[in-house]
């Protein structure tokens, strides 16, 4: 995982010393200059260095010399993703994230991840995990590792890969040991913070929970899912149907084996021969607006079903994504044993 803080230097660093900071970027040398408050000043390129030199300034020289003053970024909170598109096909590979008081709290690497995305995320990581034990009798099921990681942490990596820097855990069994493996996310360069549920507040309750989300947009997902969905296109497609809550879907395909009479009472009114029939599943993967949090019952058992059914109840638009891409739910022994195997065979 690559950290923002790299990208980032003093206006009074001297010349030489920025320099050298550009040679260790490589590729990805570009350094966003701040003030002591932190407020984004400008860029410095290698170019911008060798512009100077030329014009006869020189190591001596203020680093404020060199600089860009008007630098590509975008403010948190404050752009939406056809924006972020727009920026990658123009090939702004590299651009800081400030907020309001301009203060740099990320940046931006599009060699390093795939999107930037206009969301928060709330990942439910408080359940038990009984079928699971003994496994999950001293470990809480979303750090049972897959591979050389813990289940939650692919999950979080690839939240964080997609641009979801703003990220909230749920919490009750056994959750110190998340709060002490992650921390507050910085050495992942995001920024995590954590809920506890003092019940069991089903699969969407801990939504009630949080009163500080970033966006307008909130994804929540279950934590003890293997997948490598595409969230961004999760979210254009979230957009494109104005939904207020869009549910993925793994779809499951029946094969009936005989000939299948469609009727009409008693008449039969046609004939399919061994038909297949395609239903979907609730794969566990939400984006929600924010303004349906003020449907939820506080502190009261809520799950995403029952969240759905009320959202179309009141007439709200609840839609299916369907998940072309890899989905498994770490639910049992042997689930847990073919996440292990699957691991190494699919592209994450």
């Amino acid at each position: 995982m690559q950290t923002f803080r790299r990208h980032i230097t003093d206006i009074n660093t001297p010349v030489r010393k920025a320099l050298k900071q550009l040679d260790t970027l490589a590729s990805d040398a570009i350094l966003f200059l701040i003030d002591d408050e932190n407020k984004l000043l400008g860029s410095l390129t290698d170019g911008d260095l060798r512009r100077g030199f030329i014009k006869g300034l020189g190591f001596e020289n203020h680093l404020s010399d060199f600089i860009q003053p008007h630098p590509k970024y975008i403010e948190q909170g404050k752009y939406d993703l056809y924006e972020i598109i727009e920026l990658r096909k123009k090939h702004f590979s590299v651009f800081p994230v400030v907020n309001a008081q301009m203060q740099i709290i990320n940046v931006v690497n599009f060699k390093h991840q795939k999107s930037y995305l206009p969301v928060d995320a709330l990942i439910m990581a408080g359940g038990r995990g009984e079928r699971l034990k003994p496994l999950t009798d001293t470990t809480p099921k979303p750090l049972l590792k897959i591979g050389d990681k813990p289940i939650i942490e692919h999950n979080i990596d690839r939240l964080a890969a997609f641009g979801v820097d703003d990220i909230w855990l749920s919490l009750r069994y056994l959750g110190q040991q998340l709060e002490e493996y992650f921390g507050d996310g910085s050495n992942k360069g995001i920024r995590l913070k954590y809920v506890w549920e003092k019940d069991p507040l089903g699969t969407a309750g801990a939504l009630g929970l949080v009163n500080d989300f970033v966006h307008d947009h909130i994804l929540m997902m279950n934590s003890d899912l293997l997948t490598n969905i595409d969230f961004e296109d999760f979210f254009l497609f979230f957009q494109k149907e104005e939904a207020d809550l869009a549910v993925a879907c793994i779809p499951y395909q029946v094969n009936i084996p005989y000939a299948v009479m469609e009727t009409e009472s008693t008449l039969v009114k046609g004939l399919k021969e061994k038909p297949t029939y395609t239903h979907f599943s609730n794969a566990g993967i939400y984006l929600i607006k924010k303004e349906v949090i003020d449907f939820l019952p506080k502190q009261k058992h809520f799950n995403a079903t029952d969240l759905m059914e009320l959202l179309i109840s009141e007439g709200k638009k609840v839609v299916a994504y369907p998940l072309i891409g890899y989905w498994l739910d770490i639910g049992k022994h042997e689930d847990y044993l073919k996440a292990q195997h699957d691991l190494n065979q699919i592209k994450f």
